[in-house]
């Protein structure tokens, strides 16, 4: 019988609109600062939605070489530097891991989609020799990870997720699952995305998916679980995350952040977009992430909401909260911290992942902001407006994405046995 492995958490990185960096995110999620405005990136006059979570600020040469990123898409950028902030932290940047038991396992939904209008138009302009030759190199999913694995020389598995605005979360599950069963030592994994981007928010907005009644006012615009909603904000970034298998941290001497207890994915088996409104699936995830993690559901004190300001995922989610954790989910907190982020799609479960490790490092419940004229559907405590100390045993990250996908991770403070 296979003795599994305890998952650590040992360096974490961020680049999102809140911050390029832990401390400036973490502060500002606190401060309950958004992160939205404007749209700066194409002339969105034709567009329904004039606002997103852009990341500003951002200079990828301050941790990474020029060169090195001439080859890269903005998501690949993101996760790039989001990684080395990661490796920094856990100790690891300088080696002190085996490259053949370290594996990369990242999670994205579109890849580089800049990378495809910019090409197309020089296609249509002056035919395919005014293409670009690192074209499909940029574009493609897998090329973060791969470009992580080579600035490290992680020879073990190198994967990528696409499972919508889940991705990040069950990159997270594949990165721990691999570690607990001893298939790898140290894992980089998260998520990262940068649609913001003119087809990506046509798209959306012909889904009318995303928020247009609050253009002249975008900070308002991201507002969970408030019977004014209508519809989420478009972000970008990543979440890193460092994890490795407990002998692996402790035999380096590594400061270990906190500990991975449970994850579990699910599929409604239901709409391509909506995701079934009795919330089934996802408490059936929530459940077998509990039970995985050996905590009792009581002991649950916060819930990272996937809450992406939609009618349909918000009341759902309220519901598949309500019929897991019955009577206690009026005693846990649950915040949507995509009120200060906008939704970074395929990197939200890897930056509120993040959130749960510094909630429960600092005992502080982030708050749901812009959550004035709550919906009478979503009957929780969703932390409103302010932050607060509190208690926190485990947390549990939620991420519900198009297609069915339902991803949930457990957190808790590490303990030595």
């Amino acid at each position: 019988m296979i003795e599994l492995e305890r998952v650590v958490v040992t360096g974490m990185g961020t680049v999102n609109p809140l911050g390029t960096s832990i401390t400036q995110f973490w502060d500002n999620i606190k401060a309950g600062v958004s992160g939205v405005g404007p749209i700066t990136k194409f002339d969105t006059a034709d567009y329904p939605a004039k606002i997103a979570g852009e990341v500003r600020d951002f200079d990828p040469s301050d941790l990474l070489d020029r060169k090195e990123t001439r080859g890269m898409a903005d998501f690949t950028k993101f996760a790039v530097h989001a990684s080395v902030q990661a490796m920094q932290q856990a100790g690891l940047d300088k080696g002190g891991y085996d490259p053949y038991r370290s594996g990369v396992y990242l999670g994205n939904g579109i890849g580089g989609f800049e990378v495809v209008e910019e090409n197309m138009a020089k296609l249509f302009e002056r035919g395919p020799h005014a293409v670009a030759p690192l074209t499909i190199p940029k574009l493609i999913s897998n090329e973060a990870a791969g470009n992580i694995a080579i600035h490290y020389n992680f020879k073990g598995p190198c994967h990528t997720t696409v499972t919508a605005c889940a991705s990040g979360t069950d990159a997270i599950g594949d990165a721990f699952n691999a570690i607990r069963f001893g298939q790898v030592d140290v894992a980089l994994t998260g998520g990262t995305e940068a649609a913001i981007t003119k087809l990506s928010v046509a798209g959306f907005c012909r889904l009318q998916a995303l928020a247009t009644k609050y253009n002249d006012t975008p900070q308002i615009a991201s507002r969970p679980f408030d019977k004014e909603r209508d519809g989420f904000v478009m972000g970008e970034g990543a979440g890193m995350l460092v994890l490795e298998s407990l002998s692996h941290a402790k035999a380096r001497g590594a400061v270990i952040l906190g500990e991975i207890a449970g994850y579990s994915m699910t599929c409604d088996a239901f709409h391509l977009t909506a995701p079934n409104p009795d919330g089934e699936g996802a408490a059936r995830a929530m459940k077998a992430a509990v039970e995985m993690a050996g905590a009792k559901l009581e002991e649950v004190d916060y819930i990272n909401a996937h809450g992406t300001s939609t009618a349909a995922n918000d009341s759902m989610e309220t519901k598949a909260i309500k019929s897991t954790f019955g009577s206690h989910a009026y005693n846990l907190k649950v915040s949507s911290t995509k009120s200060m982020t906008s939704h970074l799609i395929a990197a939200a479960g890897a930056v509120e992942a993040i959130v749960c490790l510094l909630a429960i490092r600092d005992q502080y419940f982030p708050c749901t902001l812009n959550l004035t004229n709550p919906d009478t559907e979503c009957d929780l405590d969703y932390v409103p407006n302010q932050g607060r100390e509190g208690t926190i045993r485990y947390a549990m990250s939620n991420s519900l994405g198009f297609g069915g996908h339902n991803g949930v991770l457990v957190f808790k403070a590490f303990k030595p046995l």
